[in-house]
């Protein structure tokens, strides 16, 4: 039994890790307001919008598409031992470690990297490589170069681009 891929982290530590993403990336939430954040240079900003078009089961399995092709550009851009923060807007925050979480038989996503309900970001400890989750714009922003160049080509092959800072 591999440790466990998800580690969540006390709500009384919450600002912690927002104040210092809020004032890096400019996060600014409002169903209207789009980009919600500074996107940083360099990132490329899939569209989501035709999965949200979509029928259900299609939906389902583009959804599921998402978080699987995303999970597989982690394990291959960071570390086997490296953890992630992963913040879920007005929810717990966690410690992720993408590796543990590819070889898990059942893994379980308290927060998945397609943004279908809130803000869901996944940054690496330094936050210069992730993703920005945007659920009303119906985006997924990629961000740092490593990222960009396992994560974008898998999810460019089927879905547009949005916007490009490179």
């Amino acid at each position: 039994m591999t440790a466990p891929a998800w580690q969540e982290i006390d709500m009384e530590h919450y600002e912690d890790f927002w104040a210092p993403f809020d004032a890096q990336f400019r996060f600014r939430p409002h169903q209207y307001r789009q980009p919600a954040i500074n996107e940083p240079t360099p990132s490329v900003t899939i569209d989501l919008a035709p999965i949200f078009a979509s029928k259900p089961a299609q939906f389902a399995a583009a959804h599921d598409a998402v978080n699987s092709l995303g999970l597989l550009a982690m394990t291959r851009t960071f570390a086997p031992s490296q953890r992630l923060l992963v913040l879920d807007w007005q929810h717990p925050a966690w410690w992720f470690w993408p590796h543990r979480q590819a070889a898990d038989d059942h893994p379980h996503w308290p927060v998945e990297i397609f943004p279908d309900g809130d803000y869901y970001i996944f940054l690496s400890e330094d936050a210069t490589t992730g993703t920005f989750g945007h659920p009303w714009e119906r985006t997924l922003c990629i961000f740092g170069a490593p990222l960009i160049n396992t994560l974008a080509p898998l999810l460019t092959t089927w879905l547009p681009t949005k916007r490009a800072r490179l």
